[in-house]
């Protein structure tokens, strides 16, 4: 199935390096029109220009912070203000630091859901209107396998991730009978910056072959873990890895791309 978003605007955050570029990527040679937004402005330019050619209109990116949701908010209104509308988002922050939970500091909490949450929540209020008048809408989460099993060391990460799960559940169902739909993409371990951040043996995975199936609890071969705990994921040659197993999350409106 070839997915064409011709005519299609997306926001996408996050989108200078990692998952959040390669996202970007694709969408632009979807035919979409898309939108960066990050903090590294220099980063944010040498994106757009590798960016393939909308089927119509620019691309264009933002700088915001998404520390202070009040730049987002500035940033993405000052957008919509030109006479431009946003038709998907793709909400996509990079994860907490690593560390036990019962060691975490309340500010720590409060800083990972003001870039996760009240960032996303921030973007969802300015975009939805727009989105509810056209009757179309896509909003995509990329969260974190945590949502359905905690990850070692992970534990603000994993709270806030969790948060994000029921947001977006819930915001699906508010949005359903708009034809605006609120979907939840929980990535494995990935080959960026965050995995080498993770800390333990989740790093050991980039030892492993193409073709390797693995767990993601415990980072074992498949052949050598005894409990083998979804989701499970498998290297392959083009992207670092593949979700074997995947949990679709609530979805709202119409079926269409």
């Amino acid at each position: 199935m070839e997915l064409r978003l011709d005519g299609k605007t997306a926001l996408v955050c996050g989108s200078t390096q990692g998952i959040g570029r390669a996202i970007a990527e694709e969408f632009a040679l979807a035919g979409a029109r898309v939108v960066l937004i990050a903090r590294n402005e220099d980063a944010l330019a040498e994106t757009l220009a590798a960016l393939a050619a909308p089927t119509a209109g620019e691309h264009a990116y933002l700088v915001a912070d998404f520390t202070e949701p009040e730049s987002v908010r500035r940033a993405v209104a000052g957008y919509l203000n030109e006479g431009h509308q946003i038709n998907i988002v793709v909400n996509n922050s990079g994860g907490p630091a690593p560390g036990a939970v019962a060691a975490a500091k309340p500010e720590e909490f409060v800083h990972a859901l003001t870039v996760h949450l009240l960032c996303s929540q921030t973007i969802m209020q300015l975009v939805v209107g727009g989105m509810k008048s056209n009757g179309y809408g896509r909003f995509i989460n990329i969260i974190s396998t945590s949502v359905r099993q905690p990850l070692d060391g992970l534990g603000v990460s994993n709270t806030i991730r969790g948060a994000m799960g029921s947001w977006s559940k819930t915001l699906a169902t508010e949005l359903a009978p708009h034809g605006i739909t609120v979907n939840n993409v929980l990535p494995g371990a990935t080959k960026t910056g965050r995995l080498k951040a993770i800390p333990g043996n989740v790093p050991s995975i980039l030892n492993f072959p193409v073709g390797c199936k693995f767990c993601t609890r415990c980072t074992r071969k498949i052949d050598k873990c005894e409990t083998v705990e979804p989701p499970l994921v498998e290297i392959t040659p083009n992207h670092f890895v593949r979700c074997h197993v995947v949990e679709p999350q609530m979805t709202g409106g119409r079926s269409e791309p």
